[in-house]
């Protein structure tokens, strides 16, 4: 089972989806029952949904790049010390996740705005299992734990 704490930082946010906390728990609970993957364990993450200068600032300050970026993850394991940690312990906090609001596609279209947000923080949770998208054969297989994911939770 999968929980998300969702903070929001920049109210800017509340003008696209009315609560985020609910909105990202219906897409949690999809995925809950779409996918045996989370069913022996209890997974925790954090969610915070910023803007520019938030972002900006964490990127800098945690993976020393000066720029601005769509998300940011940080998992708490290596993919490898994640599986150790699978067979031990029930309940595991994966990490955090930063959405850019900024980033997103702002269209009068909400339903396309969404699409991106889910993109997005998927993004950053299948980062927090350990995937990461550095050479183009684990680029394949993060694409395709999104797109899976993805297609869950629509």
């Amino acid at each position: 089972m999968i929980k998300i704490n969702v903070i929001t930082k920049n109210p800017r946010w509340y003008r696209f989806i009315k609560n985020p906390k609910i909105y990202i728990d219906k897409k949690i609970e999809k995925l809950n029952n779409k996918t045996t993957k989370f069913k022996n364990n209890k997974f925790f993450c954090s969610l915070l949904l910023s803007g520019n200068k938030e972002i900006k600032n964490l990127n800098k300050k945690f993976k020393k790049k000066d720029k601005v970026t769509d998300v940011l993850s940080f998992p708490f394991y290596t993919k490898k010390d994640l599986q150790i940690k699978l067979k031990k312990e029930k309940e595991i906090y994966l990490g955090d996740i930063i959405v850019n609001l900024d980033k997103i596609n702002i269209y009068k279209d909400l339903i396309i705005f969404k699409n991106q947000f889910n993109k997005l923080w998927i993004h950053g949770f299948v980062h927090l299992f350990g995937y990461d998208h550095k050479k183009d054969k684990d680029f394949k297989k993060m694409n395709k734990v999104e797109k899976d994911y993805l297609k869950y939770i629509n």
